[in-house]
């Protein structure tokens, strides 16, 4: 056997602990404790000299560590750390790299904007939000102390592409840190660290678990950067259940089928909608048309499954649109098997103010699509007529 296996492999059988029985997959142990033969024993497990299983919090669950090591692989880090979602994922990042300032470049969701402006000042954490097209500004910022860079790619809502490779470079000569959020692509389209990124962000809600049935949040990267986020992670009370760990391995196995499925049929739809008379713009970065169709050919293998369109007209038109949907439902997640709409304006950046959405370019009449697993003649069928 080749030594270097391919992703689709790796999803399959990363990471999988075999049990005594012959299990093909790592059980759920749904164990808060796990008992010791010895005093010797136990401290061999809480000093590093022995691997073996603790205490869940801790994150010390065979369950739990199957699910860390086949993310690991996913990603092509050394380590990888699982959390109860994507916003304890990304706050015990901040908590633990950020603490001198964290400067993010482009858009992002909504929550991880909210945290960065109004949560973390509170605790003393400067933070800077860069528009992409500001990204210029970056080196000005970096300089005097060890700062963190953090940046979505593609990014939430308008799928904005940003160079990895470029970011890191600049970051890295001022000292500082790069966490690139990689739930839009999943690991199956892009892999922020073979382009410099130094820790990789997931809410694993989305592609990574696939089917609108778990919340949860992993990072992966080097076991030096993460070591210091574990504690964070368990005192703070984040570490993912061992039933929701399980369950998102039993994802994992078919991630790089249902991204293919979903880089398929967004493309198909973003084309359908291009030139429709009811919309203004689309926003997929498959279309040659796109302002990061270059740089996403570059570091993506796919385009992803999501695709943000502007309808003409205004907020009513736009709802109209929506609540004529009947295969696509509105819902404000994304990444399942089915077809989800949703306006960024009434769900995922409701809680910015009128004046920093449009600053952010986040209008009225956006709808962005999570494209699902349906036949994309019904898809497509769907939006032609409820946009009439």
């Amino acid at each position: 056997m080749k030594e270097k296996q391919g992703l689709s492999t790796l999803c399959v059988h990363g990471g999988e602990l075999k049990d005594a029985h012959g299990a093909p997959h790592t059980p759920l142990y749904n164990t808060t404790t796990f008992a010791f033969d010895s005093t010797a024993d136990l401290l061999d497990v809480v000093e590093g000299r022995k691997a073996g299983a603790l205490y869940t919090r801790y994150g010390s669950n065979p369950t739990i560590q199957s699910l860390e090591a086949k993310l690991a692989l996913l990603e092509g880090a050394e380590s990888a750390l699982a959390f109860g979602s994507g916003m304890a994922a990304t706050a015990a990042l901040f908590l633990t790299h950020g603490r001198d300032g964290v400067v993010c470049v482009g858009d992002a969701y909504g929550g991880t904007l909210n945290l960065l402006e109004k949560q973390l000042p509170l605790l003393g954490i400067p933070t800077q939000l860069l528009l992409s097209q500001e990204a210029g500004r970056l080196a000005s910022l970096l300089s005097g102390s060890k700062k963190l860079v953090f940046f979505e790619t593609p990014t939430n809502p308008a799928l904005e592409i940003i160079d990895i490779r470029a970011i890191a470079s600049l970051a890295h000569d001022f000292g500082a840190l790069v966490a690139v959020d990689n739930t839009f692509a999943s690991p199956a389209n892009q892999r922020p660290l073979a382009w410099g990124a130094d820790i990789v962000v997931h809410s694993a809600t989305k592609y990574l678990g696939g089917h609108s049935d778990l919340t949860a949040g992993a990072l992966m990267g080097s076991e030096a950067l993460l070591a210091p986020i574990r504690a964070w992670r368990s005192n703070l009370g984040q570490t993912i259940a061992p039933e929701t760990a399980q369950l998102l391995a039993r994802s994992l196995r078919t991630l790089v089928v249902r991204v293919e499925r979903h880089n398929e049929n967004a493309e198909a739809v973003a084309r359908a909608l291009r030139g429709h008379e009811r919309v203004k713009t689309v926003y997929y970065p498959g279309l040659d048309d796109h302002p990061g169709y270059e740089v996403a050919r570059r570091q993506m293998l796919g385009f992803g499954g999501m695709v943000t369109v502007d309808v003409r007209g205004y907020a009513a038109d736009a709802a109209q649109v929506v609540d004529r949907l009947r295969l696509i439902k509105i819902a404000p997640s994304l990444g399942g098997v089915e077809s989800l709409a949703t306006q960024p304006m009434t769900t995922t950046h409701h809680g910015l103010s009128v004046a920093e959405r449009a600053r952010r370019g986040i209008t009225d009449t956006m709808i962005r699509l999570s494209i699902g697993l349906e036949d994309r003649d019904d898809l497509v069928s769907d939006l032609r007529q409820a946009l009439g």
